[in-house]
C-alpha cells in the first residue's frame, strides 16, 4: 500500500492474515440462521466481512470487489451500518436455483 500511495508503514498499526485451507462456504445445517451471526458481527465495528468466504455467499469476483470497495468507503467516511455491504449481490439473477430433496 506504501508503494502505490495509500499510506506509509508509519501508519500500520497492526496487522492478522488468516488463511484457512480449502475454505468454502456452504448453505446447509445452521445457515437458515445466519442473521443471528450476521447481526452479531455486524456490531463489531472494525470489522468488515466481505467477499465469498468473509461473508459466506455466494459471490463472484465483480461482487466480492464490490463489497470491498464498500467497506472501505465505509471505514472512510466512518459508517458503522454495514447494509450497504450486504445489499450486494442480493439480486436473484446471481443466484443458483436450488433443488434439493427437502424442497419436494
Amino acid at each position: 500500500m506504501q508503494a502505490i500511495g495509500i499510506l506509509n508503514a508509519q501508519q500500520v498499526k497492526d496487522k492478522l492474515v488468516v488463511k484457512v485451507k480449502k475454505a468454502y462456504p456452504s448453505y446447509f445445517g445452521g445457515y437458515g440462521n445466519f442473521s443471528v451471526v450476521q447481526e452479531f458481527v455486524d456490531k463489531i465495528d472494525n470489522l468488515y466481512l466481505i467477499g465469498r468466504n468473509g461473508m459466506h455467499r455466494y459471490n463472484n469476483s465483480d461482487h466480492s470487489m464490490l463489497t470491498a470497495m464498500a467497506a472501505v468507503e465505509n471505514i472512510i467516511l466512518e459508517r458503522k451500518d454495514k447494509t450497504n455491504i450486504w445489499e450486494i449481490n442480493t439480486e436473484d439473477e446471481y443466484h443458483e436455483a436450488q433443488n434439493t430433496q427437502s424442497d419436494k
